[in-house]
């Protein structure tokens, strides 16, 4: 689903590397192409038509470019492209959003943060995906508004354990953020998160912080996070934050996981319709995408790694988009960028 703005031209970015990584490995995959966001209400009218629908849940793995732009930004519309985001993820029960920050020592430079505060980066942002102020019941009149922001225990549940395990499996460290002074929904999200590692991850060493806490922290000391696990729209906002870590949300992936089912992955990048058409998106956030597609969707953990490797080599090797060129280098297009990266991927 290439979507809106930049999405298209990310989108080709993306299965063009899917289909050298076919070509190398002696894969074989198959696309069907569908609409979401506004592309599909001008042509449907819904921002999510069923045979979209039907389509991504007949499929081992979507991908997704960016929905969104100036064309449907009312808020007052009845239907906007973000609709088809959330019902996406609806329809693919997909409750676990992954963002991993790693920071590439090459593009430091790029980050607003200075040097020293990036040495060390590595953490990953689990959100929780389908609940929340979200997905909460909403009312309007002409003098109020309200969003109702609900939890229950067992989307907190699911959420942390699967935050958890993967926290094992890195260095053990879990953050859950929550508003637990104020909210009581995020006073049920920890009393669930700390009886839940308690009895099911007593080796997983467990942090409560508050909302505000985190968004300092991440800015302060971002070294310090391993897996930072928390709701829909704390989470929402906290990995937008800690994309400016690696100098450019154009830099960085996310996968959107359920029990089972397909995955769905997209660059955290938004459509970014200032720059649509001019073939200057930074391609890295949808191929960094693709191998995690490889990686939890197909199983496919050597030609995830090396899809990795290859953007690791291209970054070092100098290459750059315009979004984290400094200095006087001279910026590759997105499919010039697109091709070197395909060009490091080991035959």
């Amino acid at each position: 689903m290439a979507g809106d703005g930049i999405g298209p031209e990310v989108a080709v970015a993306g299965t063009k590397t899917l289909a050298a990584v076919a070509a190398l490995s002696g894969h074989r995959f198959t696309f069907s192409e569908q609409l979401i966001g506004g592309a599909a209400i001008d042509a449907t009218g819904e921002p999510l038509p069923q045979d979209t629908i039907a389509s991504c849940s007949e499929s081992d793995a979507v991908i997704l470019g960016a929905v969104g732009g100036p064309k449907w930004t009312d808020p007052n519309a009845a239907v906007r492209p973000e609709q088809g985001i959330l019902a996406l993820r609806a329809a693919l029960q997909v409750f676990a959003n992954i963002r991993p920050v790693q920071i590439f020592p090459e593009l430091a430079d790029a980050s607003p943060l200075k040097n020293e505060l990036l040495d060390g980066v590595d953490l990953v942002v689990i959100r929780e995906l389908t609940g929340g102020i979200y997905f909460g019941e909403k009312m309007r009149d002409e003098h109020s508004a309200s969003d109702l922001c609900i939890y229950h225990d067992y989307e907190v549940e699911r959420i942390v354990r699967f935050a958890a395990r993967l926290a094992a499996e890195r260095r053990g460290n879990l953050c859950s953020v929550d508003k637990a002074n104020v909210l009581e929904s995020s006073r049920l999200w920890r009393d669930v998160t700390t009886r839940l590692m308690s009895a099911e991850f007593p080796g997983v060493n467990l942090e409560h912080m508050l909302v505000d806490a985190a968004s300092m922290y991440l800015i302060r000391r971002p070294a310090t996070f391993d897996v930072i696990v928390t709701e829909n729209m704390f989470g929402d906002i906290l990995t937008d934050e800690a994309s400016m870590l690696a100098g450019s949300m154009g830099m960085l992936p996310s996968a959107s996981l359920g029990d089972s089912g397909a995955g769905l992955y997209e660059p955290i990048h938004g459509s970014a319709p200032d720059i649509a058409g001019q073939g200057i998106a930074n391609p890295c956030g949808m191929i960094a995408s693709i191998a995690m597609l490889l990686r939890h969707s197909l199983n496919l953990e050597e030609e995830a790694d090396a899809v990795e490797k290859a953007i690791q080599t291209v970054i070092a090797d100098g290459a750059r988009t315009a979004d984290i060129a400094t200095g006087d280098m001279t910026p590759l297009n997105t499919e010039q960028m697109t091709d070197r990266i395909i060009a490091a991927l080991p035959a």
